[in-house]
């Protein structure tokens, strides 16, 4: 196997083993849209990261967690709806890093890259930070598994009996935003949310227990990446899409074999 296939498959497997777990929480709080608003914002971190000449997955980092904190004091008014204002701030993100990076005009950069990833690229060093944030986000939900759950399955009840919900909230905003700034590279911001919730789906088919659901969304998420990188290599197709597509087969198969049983 060559170098830079086996380069790819294991970034695209250690993006996979975080996105698991995070994915069921993602589709068990019906976050979706919130993920995808997170992964827009990293544009606006790349864009502001070589305007400043900081580290950009830092750059990602604080503008995902700023982003999210925004949309926790934005969601307690009432007079948007939280869809509406996940929409606005989404969008709005996306373009600004555009708008930003259009005024660099001395910048050159693979924006594909950026929105569509490019798995094929990885390096060695690319592969040691994306083990080790996944590493840190698994340790981090972990911590705060229970408190999230119990929050996820009845937030009044959690509440009265002493769950520290906030905490937990704005721990799980946190290594989501960590989970967007390593993944960036291998799916693209535009496909990063499809990493999440498709595997988690398809898990919640055969899962009877959440860390059954956990587990089996890695899995999922790792036959994906295997059988996108195979078929992009086969026909030539972008890595990061094939990878996307690989796990829409896997759930409508799934979907498909849970109907006939």
């Amino acid at each position: 196997m060559d170098d830079f296939v086996l380069r790819a498959l294991l970034a695209g497997v250690g993006v996979a083993i975080a996105a698991g777990p995070l994915g069921a929480f993602v589709v068990w709080r019906r976050m979706a849209y919130f993920g995808d608003t997170l992964a827009h914002s990293a544009l606006l971190g790349v864009a502001l990261g070589f305007l400043f000449d900081a580290n950009v997955t830092l750059a990602i980092v604080v503008v995902c967690v700023l982003l999210a904190l925004l949309l926790v004091a934005l969601q307690r008014q009432q007079r948007l709806a939280s869809d509406t204002l996940l929409g606005i701030m989404s969008h709005g993100a996306l373009s600004l890093g555009l708008v930003v990076l259009a005024f660099m005009e001395g910048l050159r950069l693979d924006l594909l890259g950026y929105l569509f990833g490019d798995i094929l690229s990885v390096t060695r060093g690319d592969i040691f930070w994306i083990y080790a944030t996944g590493l840190l986000v698994l340790i981090g939900l972990a911590l705060i598994w229970r408190p999230l759950l119990a929050d996820t399955v009845h937030e009044e009840l959690a509440r009265v009996e002493g769950v520290a919900v906030v905490p937990a909230r704005l721990g799980f905003m946190l290594l989501l935003a960590l989970f967007i700034a390593i993944s960036m590279k291998v799916v693209g911001i535009l496909l990063i949310t499809s990493l999440l919730i498709i595997p988690a789906a398809t898990a919640r088919h055969f899962a009877r227990t959440p860390e059954q659901m956990a587990l089996v969304a890695i899995l999922i998420g790792c036959l994906a990446v295997s059988g996108g990188l195979l078929a992009s290599l086969q026909w030539d197709l972008p890595a990061g899409p094939a990878v996307v597509l690989a796990a829409v087969v896997i759930f409508v198969l799934s979907f498909s074999w849970r109907r006939r049983d």
